[in-house]
């Protein structure tokens, strides 16, 4: 059914949301309507309310990037479709998408940001259609649990890719039991990587993870540098694997004491790809790359022509969502983004509409 309105919760100001309806827009060519069947919360969002981080479109607007739901205007042959709604829109016009950089493309469209009014935290959101991932046959995973593949699950992903991460290859994921984290460990393993080892804060999520594709696993708190080392030194002498190349390294934290521990981590031929956003400074003396003939590497979203290879990856079970993901009504939008924000949530709340 098409709507008169969208429901919605508007962040009217940072700090503030408020639950109203607006227009549901004239549709342009090349658009489509979808029904939201869930919105994950993430840490970009928290920015927005929390910390000033300034978005391209000022409020009154809605939040949310992670959407999974159903087609219901629009292209004819996406009707009825249920969809995965990239975080990162294209304009598929411009050099950088021509070149296969399209996930920074400057043009790009971002939903909860730089898509006019535009978010997740609604009934219904107006995209553009020519991004859209189909889901098609998924199975016995609900189609609310696929909507953090658009951000949580592809930007790893993405990561993976500009490492070029094959096969058999070494790996450390430093936050590897946080909400991004977590799949970046799940994505190295599911990839073939031989040996990945997780590094984080949280001793029970750690271990959790030991069952999603850490092989090995090390808590840095009150552990300087050296100590944290010595611990991946001996992993390797145990398992016959080198400690001092090769290894390729994904920071997922953002923070300064993640960031200042991957590059004491990074050594001859190594790789550190930067996947964490913070706003801290971190100092690194750069001739140690040519030293090491390593590479260090920013990363941002995914290209929506690779959404396809995620969910398949999700849906054959090489990615496990359910132990990761809760969902709650998207009426407890306020309580779950307090509480996201002060680090009590154990899983990535998806929020479904109730309106």
């Amino acid at each position: 059914m098409i709507p008169s309105t969208i429901k919605t919760w508007q962040m009217t100001v940072p700090g503030t949301l408020t639950k109203t309806e607006i227009p549901v827009p004239q549709l342009q060519p090349g658009e489509a309507l979808v029904e939201v069947k869930g919105c994950g919360v993430c840490h970009t969002d928290l920015s927005y309310f929390y910390m000033g981080v300034r978005t391209e479109q000022p409020p009154p607007l809605s939040l949310g990037h992670e959407i999974s739901g159903v087609v219901v205007a629009g292209d004819a042959k996406l009707v009825g479709k249920e969809v995965i709604i990239p975080a990162v829109l294209p304009c598929n016009k411009c050099e950088l998408c021509k070149t296969g950089r399209g996930n920074r493309c400057l043009a790009q469209k971002m939903p909860g940001n730089s898509m006019g009014i535009y978010g997740g935290f609604s009934s219904h959101i107006p995209v553009p259609s020519a991004d859209l991932c189909i889901v098609g046959n998924r199975g016995s995973v609900p189609l609310e649990y696929l909507s953090v593949i658009a951000d949580a699950v592809t930007t790893p992903y993405q990561a993976a890719r500009r490492a070029r991460l094959q096969a058999g290859d070494r790996v450390i994921v430093i936050g590897a039991a946080g909400g991004v984290g977590s799949f970046m460990t799940q994505v190295a393993k599911g990839m073939g990587a031989a040996a990945v080892i997780g590094i984080d804060i949280n001793d029970e999520k750690l271990e959790f993870m030991k069952g999603y594709g850490a092989d090995f696993t090390i808590n840095p708190r009150g552990k300087t540098a050296k100590e944290v080392k010595e611990a991946f030194k001996a992993f390797c002498k145990e398992q016959g694997l080198p400690s001092n190349y090769g290894w390729k390294i994904f920071e997922v934290t953002g923070t300064k004491p993640g960031q200042e521990l991957a590059l004491s981590l990074l050594s001859f031929t190594g790789t550190l790809v930067v996947v964490g956003y913070g706003t801290d400074e971190t100092s690194y003396m750069l001739s140690k790359l040519m030293a090491f003939d390593a590479e260090l590497i920013g990363t941002w979203g995914c290209p929506p022509e690779f959404y396809p290879q995620v969910l398949e990856m999700c849906l054959d079970g090489r990615i496990k969502l359910g132990p990761f993901v809760e969902t709650r009504p998207m009426s407890q939008i306020e309580q779950v983004f307090d509480e996201a924000h002060h680090g009590k949530l154990k899983r990535r709340v998806i929020l479904t509409p109730d309106f």
